[in-house]
């Protein structure tokens, strides 16, 4: 395959090299990169610049090279924050024992732990030091540590070492370590060729022209899944209610605030969709009759009395075997996560949901991370850590597309799912 076309073509890769003999391999991980059609930038440890310097990564990227943490780039904005955003993935190799301590409780001394402690994007760590010390239980520790955080760890192999004893801790190819890279981005196009609609954000009832019942929602969830399956290759539409961020380009938005324009959008958009994702937290509830001036406070009680909003996803189960969707939906709860997710996949006939809990010491409304568990008609099927919505959006995609996939029959039809009883005035079972 041609760079052009690979997995690579087009990705933004950050390299960090840390203080290891094994840096030289660094620049041959780096060309590897850039020969698959990755746009390769590259930061130092001050103790890796005592081994590669950073003019021979300046010239075979042709891209500066970040080497601390006070670094400006040409518009002089924080270097190692500007990659950390930028970067489609990050890789550490060489990564040193003291770099995976650092990078396990988080710290961030050197712009590659900086960067790598920053992003948003997967992070590929592959281990060089002596044997003793990769076997060293606090090194094991940190490793597991990494591992729980969703780092992808390119495990040392066994050869010659520095220290002229043979055994384990040699850094693994570099062919080895740009094939992992390439492998995170091997799904990219798993998508391609279905239609994919997500809801996102939340929804406003309104009270009068100014006041409206609501909820916290920002939107980021369902916003980093739309983006997740656009480049995997679908054509996504994003159903936007209230939203903090912005949605991404390169996908078809339908603004829909209130939950009947939702319930409208929704029902026109869910015929033609191959996979429909209800990230949206849509209003339980909407004022009976909204005033149509502002509601003037005199001194008296207010009293709104609200009514049912419609059940967007129950519709949307209740339609025809041939243009139902697969439905994915979610369910944010503040005690029994586990009965209560399961409870509404089954009543509402859906094909998968994922539940997070809120409130707490942590709460995921409006934060950029969040823990969840899918749940399928057997039960809960993750167990996943805290991780960036992005990554989260990552892994549901993995999921729902084998889901997908085996609900599909030979000639590409939904099949009928076993134990699946018809909901109420349902016209026929669910698969």
């Amino acid at each position: 395959m041609s760079p052009e076309r690979g997995p690579l073509a087009g990705r933004r890769i950050v390299v960090g090299v840390t203080g290891s003999i094994a840096a030289y391999k660094a620049v041959l991980l780096v060309r590897r990169l850039m020969e698959r059609g990755a746009t390769v930038d590259v930061a130092l440890t001050r103790s890796a610049a005592a081994f590669v310097t950073p003019l021979t990564f300046a010239s075979l990227t042709h891209r500066p090279v970040v080497s601390d943490v006070l670094d400006l780039d040409a518009e002089q904005q924080i270097a190692h924050i500007e990659l950390a955003e930028a970067a489609d993935a990050v890789v550490v190799a060489p990564a040193t024992a003291n770099v995976l301590a650092e990078l396990a409780i988080g710290m961030a001394s050197s712009s590659v732990t900086a960067i790598a402690c920053a992003s948003r994007a997967p992070v590929v760590v592959a281990p060089a030091m002596d044997a003793g010390m990769w076997t060293n239980p606090a090194t094991q520790r940190n490793v597991a540590t990494l591992r729980e955080f969703g780092y992808l760890l390119v495990e040392p192999e066994v050869g010659s070492l520095a220290s002229g004893l043979t055994g384990i801790g040699r850094l693994a190819e570099p062919g080895t370590i740009a094939d992992t890279v390439e492998r995170l981005f091997e799904r990219a196009g798993d998508l391609e060729g279905l239609r994919v609609v997500v809801s996102a954000g939340g929804t406003r009832e309104p009270i009068d022209p100014v006041r409206f019942i609501g909820n916290r929602s920002s939107g980021k969830m369902g916003t980093a899944i739309a983006e997740a399956a656009r480049d995997r290759g679908a054509t996504v539409t994003l159903i936007a209610g209230a939203m903090s961020v912005n949605p991404p380009p390169g996908v078809s938005v339908v603004n829909a605030t209130t939950a009947q324009a939702m319930r409208q959008a929704v029902m026109r958009e869910a015929p033609g969709a191959d996979i429909l994702v209800m990230a949206a937290a849509v209003a339980d509830f909407a004022p009976k009759q909204a005033s149509g001036r502002k509601i003037k406070r005199d001194g008296a009680e207010l009293q709104v009395e609200l009514v049912p909003n419609p059940d967007i996803i129950a519709e949307v189960a209740e339609m025809p075997t041939d243009i139902r969707p697969f439905l994915i939906g979610f369910a944010a709860e503040s005690q029994d996560l586990e009965a209560n997710a399961i409870g509404k996949l089954r009543d509402k006939g859906l094909d998968l949901i994922v539940g997070n809990v809120v409130g707490g010491p942590f709460d995921a409304i409006g934060s950029d991370e969040n823990k969840v568990t899918v749940f399928g008609s057997e039960g809960a099927l993750t167990d996943w850590p805290m991780l960036p919505k992005r990554q989260i959006a990552e892994r549901l995609w993995d999921l729902i597309a084998d889901r997908y996939r085996s609900a599909r029959g030979p000639d590409g039809a939904q099949k009928e799912k076993a134990g699946r009883r018809p909901r109420a005035g349902s016209a026929g079972s669910r698969r």
